[in-house]
């Protein structure tokens, strides 16, 4: 972890935060819908094996739409879809597209809903209930414990312990690898450049949206790009979209999302081409002569 001076026992850190989406699905073909679109297999959620699962939201050729878990609801038939940073109206419309003939209803409950993370190494913290979810976060790259319940039972919560604000929250989350999607990872990336497939994509379950690609790339065993965990010096971190050289001052890729660590340097994400990427992991900004940018191994 870059950011050791966090001591997470023995009493919680935790974080306040508003999903980008929650959204509640029902119907008699509610199941059977989300999981002929969602990556992950969903079938654990029926048979009570799983309260949450994690997975993406791909396009027919395979890229990221959006992220977000799936969980069981109070009904037999009701669902939900929450996600840190895939906005509520991208989903609704990835969603909407390839909902024809499914008795299947999508509401927006965005606004109504509030999360708290819970960053322990013994999570404590209020329980699930009739009107909030608790269910394994990705938060951290051990990962951690999500609350999300409505604003007005969320309103009467004591708070835990430590509070992190959404500047370390954001710090943890880079130092993870944990990419924000769509924002530093989405519509022109394949899962596999991000290693997501482990975590988010089901090679047993039947068709679903993407599938085809998934499976190829499964076969190949390989792709052509990959998301880096960089660092660099400088109380200023580069803005996403910065370009990365490397060898011979061959363009290799750009920065994803970055954030000063408050020590004089900082820490990000780079998307990177695998044919030009450097053996040591040195990469320049623009206008540099020497490197100042490295990658750092995986947490």
């Amino acid at each position: 972890m870059v950011l050791k001076d966090i001591n997470f026992s023995p009493y919680p850190a935790w974080h306040r935060w508003d999903p980008a989406a929650w959204l509640r699905v029902s119907g008699p073909d509610a199941l059977s819908f989300l999981q002929g679109q969602c990556s992950q297999d969903l079938r654990p959620l029926r048979n009570g094996d799983a309260a949450a699962t994690y997975g993406l939201w791909l396009s027919l050729k395979g890229k990221v739409v959006g992220e977000s878990f799936v969980l069981r609801g109070g009904a037999p038939d009701e669902f939900w879809i929450g996600s840190y940073f895939t906005p509520a109206a991208t989903l609704l419309a990835r969603l909407e597209a390839f909902l024809i003939a499914d008795e299947v209803t999508l509401e927006d409950q965005t606004a109504a809903w509030t999360g708290l993370s819970i960053l322990a190494t013994a999570p404590e913290g209020p329980p699930a209930g009739p009107d909030a979810f608790r269910f394994p976060g990705r938060r951290l790259a051990a990962g951690n414990v999500e609350w999300v319940g409505r604003r007005e039972v969320a309103a009467a919560l004591p708070p835990p312990g430590h509070e992190l604000d959404a500047a370390r929250m954001k710090l943890l989350r880079l130092d993870a690898g944990l990419p924000a999607i769509p924002e530093e990872f989405g519509p022109a990336d394949l899962p596999q450049e991000a290693g997501l497939e482990d975590a988010a994509v089901s090679f047993q379950k039947g068709c679903y949206l993407g599938q085809e690609v998934m499976a190829r790339l499964k076969a190949m065993g390989q792709v052509r790009r990959q998301l880096w965990r960089v660092a660099g010096e400088g109380d200023v971190a580069p803005a996403p979209g910065t370009p990365l050289r490397g060898p011979e001052d061959r363009p290799a890729g750009e920065v994803r999302g970055a954030a000063a660590d408050g020590r004089g340097g900082w820490i990000g994400l780079a998307m990177i081409s695998l044919l030009h990427a450097p053996a040591d992991g040195r990469l320049l900004l623009p206008g540099e002569a020497r490197p100042s940018v490295h990658r750092r191994p995986a947490p």
